[in-house]
């Protein structure tokens, strides 16, 4: 990858939006991440309250995630991986040190988003549930009906796109849109419809000029049919800065007509072995943005090395 340095990253900061998760009611629990006997991972101290973020409108810190993949049995393994004991590391490693918020990118859930998974997820999520809130998208291993009976009628968005589950916020100096690409469970490909681009569209004719990021599940390529129409759409539109996805289980950057294209790593399991398991730490400013690599397995080889990226102009 280029222009990769190992700055870290700054204080935290944040403006919370109104979109907030409900907190939930289990305590953390913690394991490393991958190749683990089949034994009860130890307890970590209780999490202490955090202090309130700061309200600095200069930059906000998140931890972005993607394809965790969590099953009904916590014990599942997958390319030697165990899923639920890799979040459970992150979301440590994230309640370590609280950013302003967190963002999953689609497929929470092992193949056909089943409910236990979702209450397993909900579990690991709690200790930052809490004390800052959480944006879940969805991806085509997640189930909207077993998602909402989790974790509650219509929970984080106003049902704004019919049968679509759509956020919108506002976060320090930067504006996040979570978009929902899943078209069939369990199915490769993706398409986030009509209504769905309208409703974008529509908000990116009537907010002001803040910069931009969205986030979905899919990678801009074939699997997501109606990725030119999504591309007509933000390409005119200057705010828009980035595009921030999982789907490939791959770690990159890219860029099209300016826009930054983030593929985070997967949380779950990477797919080769050239590949991170882990979590992106994302500052983000005004004028660009701080991504910092946290690899918990796979390859580890830029673990805590930062890109920055300007936003187009």
């Amino acid at each position: 990858m280029s222009d990769i340095s190992h700055a870290g990253l700054s204080r935290r900061q944040l403006l919370r939006g109104g979109l907030a998760l409900a907190a939930w009611t289990l305590g953390p629990h913690w394991a490393r991440a991958q190749e683990l006997p089949d034994v009860a991972p130890p307890e970590m101290p209780p999490l202490t309250e955090a202090p309130p973020p700061s309200c600095d409108p200069e930059y906000t810190r998140w931890a972005l995630l993607s394809d965790t993949h969590i099953a009904t049995d916590p014990e599942s393994r997958y390319h030697g991986f165990y899923p639920y004991r890799n979040l459970q590391e992150a979301t440590a490693q994230i309640a370590h040190d609280l950013p302003d918020g967190l963002v999953i990118t689609g497929d929470l859930a092992r193949l056909r988003g089943e409910t236990e998974a979702y209450e397993n997820l909900k579990t690991l999520l709690n200790p930052i549930a809490e004390q800052r809130p959480i944006h879940l998208g969805l991806g085509n291993h997640d189930d909207r009906e077993d998602f909402f009976q989790a974790f509650g009628a219509g929970y984080d968005d106003d049902g704004a796109v019919e049968n679509k589950h759509v956020i919108a916020t506002e976060m320090g100096p930067v504006r996040l849109i979570v978009l929902d690409s899943l078209l069939n469970v369990n199915w490769m490909t993706g398409k986030l419809g009509p209504e769905q681009r309208t409703w974008l569209e529509t908000v990116l004719q009537t907010c002001d000029d803040k910069p931009t990021i969205l986030f979905l599940h899919h990678t801009l390529n074939s699997e997501l049919l109606d990725m030119r129409r999504l591309l007509e759409i933000i390409k005119p539109v200057p705010k828009i800065k980035a595009i921030v996805y999982g789907h490939s289980h791959k770690y990159g950057y890219s860029e099209v007509a300016g826009i930054h294209l983030i593929n985070l790593p997967a949380t779950g399991f990477p797919l080769t072995r050239r590949q991170p398991v882990g979590w992106v730490e994302a500052r983000l400013m005004k004028d660009g943005g701080e991504f910092t690599l946290h690899a918990i397995g796979g390859d580890r080889e830029n673990d805590g090395r930062t890109q920055t990226l300007s936003w187009r102009s």
